[in-house]
């Protein structure tokens, strides 16, 4: 095969090593040129309109622009590039919410080499490839039940913070926020709030 045949490959992980790994294994494919690595998923667009690639393989947690916002901003600016969603969490919300921006495809990092090669070749021919058991949780786990401001507040109790600091860090009153978080607690059945959010973060409800 050409090179002028082969599939152009961005590849984007905010981790130097892993994305040094991919770049090495899917480089040995015959029919995959890895055109560009890129560390978030502003410079991922970058580099995809630069060298117009075929396929870019987005981790989803990224430093600033993360892989669903980069997935839905190719959706626009290049949309004859295929995008595959690949990450450490196999969280099925993420799923959801990537197809949703736009990605033809989500698997995870621990996928083998010719799996994930494979996986390239299928989303370039335009099929859409969901790794089987994220496929099927997502199905179980359903849409996020949580309104922007529970999500919001829930962030911020994640990292342990009061009543207090949530309303200060979101703009809203104590009240406002206790209801919220009761409303958030009652959708996922977390007994604490720090339940509710570890809830909605395992379900992907919270990036």
């Amino acid at each position: 095969m050409t090179a002028e045949q082969a599939i152009r490959l961005v590849i984007a992980d905010d981790q130097a090593l892993v994305r040094g790994a991919l770049a090495a294994l899917l480089g040995l494919e015959p029919d995959i040129d890895v055109v560009a690595e890129a560390g978030d998923g502003e410079s991922a667009v970058a580099a995809v309109l630069e060298h117009s690639a075929d396929v870019a393989l987005l981790d989803v947690q990224m430093p600033g622009m993360d892989g669903l916002c980069a997935a839905e901003l190719l959706r626009k600016q290049a949309p004859s590039c295929r995008v595959l969603m690949v990450t450490t969490f196999g969280r099925p919300g993420y799923v959801r919410r990537a197809l949703q921006a736009g990605a033809a495809g989500f698997v995870v990092k621990d996928t083998p080499a010719k799996q994930l090669a494979d996986a390239v070749r299928r989303v370039r021919s335009g099929l859409r490839v969901v790794d089987p058991s994220l496929a099927a949780e997502s199905l179980v786990a359903g849409e996020s039940p949580l309104t922007v401001r529970e999500v919001d507040v829930l962030r911020v109790a994640a990292g342990g913070g009061t009543v207090a600091d949530i309303a200060r860090e979101v703009f809203l009153s104590e009240g406002t926020v206790r209801n919220h978080l009761s409303s958030a607690m009652a959708k996922t059945g977390g007994r604490t709030r720090g339940d509710a959010a570890r809830i909605a973060a395992e379900n992907g409800w919270l990036l």
